[in-house]
């Protein structure tokens, strides 16, 4: 599966992006798909998962009430909005998928494919 992010930039503080992730792949709706990010000199971490049907979704303490992640299985893309950005939230931003069979997972060992990134900065 190749995975093709979009949508970062620069934006201020309280305000929103939307970013995509198109697959390439028409089994896309068998993958359980995620949103990881990378600030500098940090790891790489959970931001949002959505499993298989879109009906159970998962996110990381930082972005809850935030972010939304959502996918449409027809155009084999998934979405995250993200709302009220904080500083903080600035990083390269990485959509994933994986085959593994189960609802959400949240580490990046457990993701086989993943994008290229898209960076995304909160300017204060």
């Amino acid at each position: 599966v190749q995975l093709q992010a979009s949508g970062g930039g620069l934006v201020q503080a309280g305000g929103s992006l939307g970013l995509s992730c198109a697959a390439s792949e028409r089994t896309f709706s068998r993958y359980v798909m995620g949103w990881f990010r990378q600030a500098p000199g940090k790891e790489r971490e959970f931001v949002a998962a959505i499993n298989w049907r879109g009906g159970s979704t998962d996110y990381a303490d930082s972005v809850k009430g935030r972010f939304t992640i959502s996918r449409d299985n027809a155009k084999n893309t998934v979405y995250l909005q993200m709302n009220s950005l904080k500083p903080e939230d600035t990083a390269v931003y990485y959509c994933a998928a994986s085959g593994s069979y189960g609802s959400i997972w949240y580490t990046a060992s457990e993701y086989d494919f993943w994008g290229q990134g898209t960076q995304v900065t909160v300017s204060s």
